[in-house]
């Protein structure tokens, strides 16, 4: 399961969550005054578990009976997808599928199963390059595991060829999913955290929360409601800076009713000698994208799958032609490049105010020449 920027939970004392080998990019800030709202609770009920391979939390503000049962059958939820779309662990779909590639026995998945598959060809299909049979390129460089290595080009040319969104056949009637090329591997990783919390936080809803937050690995984020400041007061996400995650945020966005998903070079890599490898792979050419692109944090309100997905999708774009995804398909976003400066798009205006003791400059986007 791919581990991705970490996101820390601050209150009257700051509580931080750090994944090994993972950085932390935002913060989002809880009220140190007790609330003066009495539809939600001055001191939230917080679980967390250990799975998806790190760590995820509900923060629930909500002031209503049966929060316990509520935030554990959300918790459960990412508990099953860990199970189902990890690879190389017992029980995995993802694994039984990569498994019968070639073999011609399509494998029957459950309806979430298969709606998170169909949404990852969708993505796949756009052509923006990412492509979610790229399973056996992360295989074979393994970033962010204790077996990471620099392939040769001859093991990298022998599982480019497995790689085609195309070798992925769904039959939505029989609900069943088959790789029909041999070697082909799915990888979920970079979509499944967003879907997963689109199902957490439909459950929390469904079960009365109101006003929390949903926190998977800190990489994927869903805020519910208004923070307790006021019914009417965003809550506050700090943006971290990507080169300096323990110290000062580069800015603070305000946030209410969205999911808020991030991606960035910095936050796994293999470094060879002096070179540094990034995790996020571009399946045409086996190796790590290069563009401008130190970070993309895509905010939006109605799909945290898609959101997810098009946080890594986007450094195959570069910044200008990422820019331009992000709004074509009706989502915010604020990226910052490797040359220190920072591009909000209109959405976010007036929602991100940049901390102006930083290193980081807001750019606009028509200044930037080329692509990034």
């Amino acid at each position: 399961m791919t581990r991705r920027n970490k996101i820390t939970i601050a209150g009257i004392a700051a509580v931080m969550v750090i994944a090994i080998g993972a950085i932390l990019y935002f913060m989002v800030y809880l009220p140190s005054r007790p609330t003066t709202n009495a539809k939600i609770l001055a001191t939230p009920y917080t679980q967390s578990i250990q799975t998806m391979g790190t760590t995820v939390t509900i923060t629930d503000y909500t002031n209503a009976k049966g929060q316990e049962s509520a935030v554990a059958g959300a918790l459960k939820i990412a508990q099953n997808y860990n199970t189902w779309a990890t690879v190389n662990q017992k029980g995995s779909i993802v694994d039984e599928i990569n498994n019968g590639a070639g073999n011609g026995k399509p494998v029957k998945v459950s309806a979430e199963m298969f709606t998170l598959i169909q949404d990852a060809y969708d993505l796949s299909s756009q052509g923006t390059g990412y492509d979610v049979t790229i399973g056996a390129l992360t295989q074979l460089w393994h970033i962010g595991f204790p077996d990471a290595k620099l392939p040769t080009q001859t093991e990298i040319d022998a599982v480019l060829p497995t790689i085609n969104y195309k070798f992925l056949i769904l039959n939505k009637s029989n609900q069943t999913v088959y790789l029909s090329h041999k070697g082909t591997q799915l990888d979920l990783g970079s979509i499944t955290k967003g879907y997963t919390a689109k199902l957490m936080t439909a459950y929390l809803k469904a079960h009365g929360m109101t006003d929390g937050i949903v926190d998977l690995g800190s990489s994927s984020l869903y805020i519910m409601g208004h923070s307790p400041r006021g019914a009417k007061i965003p809550w506050n996400v700090g943006v971290k800076d990507p080169n300096n995650p323990t110290g000062e945020n580069i800015g603070i966005l305000t946030a209410e009713n969205q999911f808020v998903s991030t991606s960035g070079i910095y936050e796994r890599y293999l470094k060879v000698g002096n070179t540094i490898y990034p995790h996020i792979l571009n399946p045409a050419t086996g190796f790590p994208f290069s563009n401008d692109i130190q970070s993309i944090t895509i905010v939006g309100t109605d799909d945290a799958t898609y959101g997810d997905g098009v946080s890594t999708t986007i450094f195959a774009l570069g910044t200008k032609k990422g820019y331009a995804y992000v709004l074509a398909h009706h989502l915010q976003a604020v990226f910052v490049d490797k040359g220190g400066k920072v591009y909000v798009t209109p959405g976010l205006k007036g929602k991100f105010t940049l901390n102006s003791a930083s290193n980081y400059k807001l750019a606009d986007i028509s200044s930037l020449q080329g692509n990034g």
